[in-house]
């Protein structure tokens, strides 16, 4: 009987918590968590009934039943976790050579470090010789070490070895990846980097949008030109606080928290999916009207934005308006509304709605029925809206049907989860938030360039401490 892939959840939050069940639901496996701190892991893995909890990246990476890796943790640690992921079972070889491997002998660590740093710098950096391109199998140079013993069949080992990781590589090493956004735009340009020496592995960003019927039905619809040429997009989220009863990373604007990075990053994806456009040009205003509550006081202060609004300037003139405002408790507003030439289409939370420029009043097109586990709703999982939760139940619909039926449970077919975001998707979006801070810093009009090469990284402190205003 053909099995689905075991998962490792990295994260304690509230998304893991409606994860796993979720995962279950479809039939996956939770094999492996993985918290913060033990404590964490622990707690969580008790309530959740999983027998493997750790709080070291490598258990779970290394873990011989985990293939699929479900990232949902905060933005920082983001990108660490999924480049090792990627690269999982490399570095599982180059850490743990089989004997065949070094023809019996013990390989001393000077010459197994020279493995690691020539195989491993091959990947990162690609190969060189002319012809070469993006997603090329990696082909390392591993120079004879000198001041280290030296087997006498070093040249057998050294062909070997590297053949053996060719062959890894061309069949899918390491662990596929799901995961949330990363922090910076650098930890973004890091987790494509790796995807792309790693064409064969699952590497998507989880924007549960997509995956909505509603915005599925939106974009055939836009494709189908019932709104004619696009020419407006207007969003409104409009929700309640997203800081917790304690101070922590959502806090920090430079660790990726407010409502631009949340969310914000995510309306921007949904909205050039939708339009099949990119934004050339940003003008936004970041703000935080709540500093201090009772909770977070004293020395300790947020700078992450509660309130953003932001203007995006799309390919072919498209013209976007977006307000996120987290300053009002009670019902979750989630509204997106595209106007076209000849009609607009809105979708109000999960449902959608039509208007013809020829019709007197908007119609439903869409109507979104799929009920949500109320053991789900009950636990109180009041910060994650209805509308990501059945986001979230739809990729993991998706996920199952990628993974069943395959020979292999490191395989996937990819037209289930052909609407998800890639991690080059993930770079696109984090350089538009820069980019509309960037906006909210200058008052003018920003370009968004996406990063095409990784930045020196004194360019990267000198950045930080000019944001901080040091």
């Amino acid at each position: 009987m053909k099995m689905l892939p075991g998962v490792g959840v990295f994260g304690t939050g509230s998304a893991a918590r409606v994860l796993v069940p979720l995962l279950r639901a479809e039939g996956f496996s939770i094999e492996a968590l993985w918290g913060k701190t033990e404590e964490e892991a622990k707690q969580l893995a008790e309530e959740m009934n999983i027998s493997f909890y750790t709080s070291r990246t490598d258990d779970v990476l290394l873990h011989q039943d985990v293939d699929l890796v479900c990232i949902n943790i905060p933005p920082p640690l983001t990108r660490q976790i999924a480049v090792k992921a990627l690269e999982a079972e490399v570095r599982s070889l180059l850490s743990y050579p089989p004997a065949e491997l070094c023809h019996g002998s013990v390989l001393a660590p000077g010459l197994l470090g020279g493995f690691r740093e020539g195989w491993l710098g091959a990947a990162g950096r690609g190969s060189t010789e002319s012809g070469s391109r993006r997603g090329d199998v990696p082909s390392p140079r591993v120079q004879r070490p000198t001041g280290v013993p030296v087997p006498a069949h070093w040249e057998s080992i050294n062909s070997t070895v590297c053949s053996c990781l060719r062959r890894s590589f061309l069949r899918g090493i390491g662990k596929n990846v799901l995961c949330e956004k990363a922090a910076t735009s650098v930890d973004a340009f890091r987790m494509v980097t790796a995807a792309r020496y790693y064409p064969k592995l699952m590497s998507i960003v989880g924007n549960v949008l997509r995956f909505l019927p509603a915005f599925v039905k939106m974009k055939q619809l836009i494709e189908e030109r019932y709104v004619g040429n696009v020419i407006i997009c207007d969003v409104r989220v409009y929700g309640g606080s997203l800081l917790s009863h304690q101070y922590n990373w959502i806090c920090d604007e430079l660790m990726g928290g407010g409502g631009l990075h949340t969310m914000g990053t995510y309306i921007i994806d949904l909205l050039t999916h939708l339009t099949s456009r990119r934004a050339e040009k940003v003008h936004g205003l970041l703000k935080t009207f709540v500093k201090q509550n009772t909770a977070i006081s004293g020395i300790r202060h947020v700078t992450s934005d509660d309130f953003c609004v932001f203007q995006m300037l799309m390919s072919d003139g498209v013209c976007c308006t977006v307000t996120l405002n987290f300053n009002m408790p009670g019902s979750f507003i989630h509204e997106v509304m595209i106007v076209g030439s000849a009609g607009r289409l809105i979708a109000r939370g999960t449902d959608l709605y039509g208007q013809k420029n020829t019709a007197l009043r908007e119609e439903l097109l869409f109507t979104d029925s799929l009920p949500v586990n109320k053991g789900l709703l009950d636990k109180g999982f009041k910060d994650i809206p209805l509308l990501y939760l059945k986001g979230m139940v739809y990729m993991v619909q998706a996920l199952r049907q990628s993974f069943q039926d395959q020979e292999d449970r490191r395989t996937w077919d990819h037209k289930p989860v052909s609407m998800a975001a890639s991690f080059e998707d993930g770079l696109y979006m984090q350089s538009v938030v820069e980019a509309i801070k960037k906006s909210s810093r200058s008052g003018e009009w920003e370009t968004v360039e996406v990063m095409t090469e990784e930045p020196d990284a004194n360019q990267n402190l000198c950045e930080a401490l000019q944001r901080n205003n040091l």
